[in-house]
């Protein structure tokens, strides 16, 4: 019928799906499959196989990163789309195959139709983007984007002292620094939310405008250790308690700054750890992310106002800035052609921030970018638990073929 929009085939996205989740399946239906393992080492394979078998060709570049490509009529830059395979441990089956699920349908749809675009067509499988076999996370999409040094991202080791190096070189995935991705004509990635705010709101697409800027702290607060029996409460110097009342007051000062600013003390060790010893040590992390710059100064002038915080228990205190990142804005042309697609769909959406970090926040910096995002079940991932409806996968891969559809008549 004269007019009506190409759809990819959502049974076929479904089953290849289910297939990748094939390595690494867990009894609970969801998937471990660490970077570089046999079966990560597997679900390549089999991505290769099905990237080849629709006539395109595959490069591997020297941080293990996967190319297919498909060749476009003239000779352009790609537009590439892609995210990861591997998983963390009992993680779901959704989050980062998804986005490289949608650029195999998509080529499939366009061979099957008999369409070759202008420009070729990539799909790109990032090496290491979760983290949960070798630190830091989104560790080859880093390197590319040169916010990492290759070497010393090559001398990580996992939790068996095997290092990078070893595992890629084991793998057979060391491949040509000839063939990594440069530059790119648009890179796009569709991921799952990985949060409840599309299925709260009863909405289908989030367009990603920006992954949001973060700050991580580190305090430590110290005592003294007594025995828990025998010493006056009002003569102790007890870290743990000096550490309830220094998070009691980050919560309530940081709660009142802005509403979408989200904040987490993730880590904390106690010393000696033991029930009949007053804790002489207390050491925990403060995270806080939120897009606008202006609130996370803000968060940082509290966590350094710390010192004059009451209620320390004669404890001293030290205050350590671990890392940050500033708040990555997604290429403003590249999401009205993602809007304009989806409205021609004629599917619900808002424009959202994310709040986890992509390998598309490092591409952004080589290539225009943009991210798509679709509702995750209970907003669970990295659990056997994650889902994502199918038909929800199906109307996000249709906005990734309308996109890049958009984008070649240009």
């Amino acid at each position: 019928m004269e007019g009506q929009k190409l759809l990819i085939n959502g049974e076929r996205l479904k089953e290849s799906l289910e297939r990748f989740a094939d390595f690494g399946r867990t009894k609970n239906n969801g998937v471990t499959r660490l970077s570089l393992s046999e079966e990560d080492m597997g679900v390549r394979e089999y991505f290769r196989s099905c990237c080849e078998e629709i006539g395109m060709s595959v490069a591997v570049d020297d941080m293990g990163c996967m190319y297919a490509t498909l060749a476009g009529k003239e000779e352009k830059l790609p537009i590439v789309m892609g995210s990861h395979l591997d998983t963390v441990k009992k993680g779901g089956r959704f989050d980062g195959v998804l986005g490289v699920a949608a650029g195999l349908e998509v080529a499939r749809t366009l061979v099957e139709n008999n369409m070759q675009l202008r420009y070729p067509l990539m799909i790109v499988n990032y090496t290491n983007e979760e983290g949960a076999r070798f630190e830091p996370s989104m560790m080859a999409s880093g390197v590319l984007s040169g916010k990492f040094d290759k070497e010393e991202m090559l001398e990580k080791k996992d939790a068996n002292g095997i290092t990078l190096k070893e595992a890629l070189e084991k793998s057979g995935y060391a491949g040509d620094i000839e063939a990594r991705l440069k530059k790119a004509a648009a890179f796009l990635e569709l991921h799952i939310e990985q949060g409840p705010v599309l299925e709260r709101e009863s909405l289908t697409i989030g367009i990603v405008e920006c992954v949001v800027g973060m700050v991580c702290y580190e305090i430590t607060l110290t005592g003294e250790s007594d025995h828990a029996g025998t010493t006056p409460m009002g003569m102790r110097k007890d870290a743990l308690f000096a550490a309830n009342n220094v998070i009691s007051a980050f919560r309530s000062k940081l709660s009142q700054l802005d509403e979408n600013l989200v904040y987490t003390m993730g880590r904390m060790n106690i010393f000696p750890n033991i029930h009949t010893v007053i804790p002489n040590k207390v050491v925990f992390t403060i995270e806080a992310r939120h897009k606008s710059p202006v609130i996370i100064k803000e968060v940082e002038e509290i966590i350094l106002e710390i010192k004059s915080f009451a209620y320390l228990e004669g404890c001293t205190i030290e205050v350590n800035k671990q890392w940050d990142r500033k708040t990555v804005w997604f290429d403003e042309k590249l999401l009205e052609s993602v809007e304009k697609s989806v409205n021609g769909l004629g599917y619900s959406y808002k424009k959202i921030a994310s709040g986890a970090g992509h390998d598309a926040q490092f591409i952004a910096s080589i290539a225009p970018t943009a991210m798509l995002f679709v509702p995750s079940l209970n907003g669970k991932s990295h659990c056997e638990e994650e889902f994502t409806a199918w038909e929800d996968c199906e109307k996000g891969v249709n906005v990734m073929l309308e996109t890049v559809l958009d984008i070649d008549k240009r």
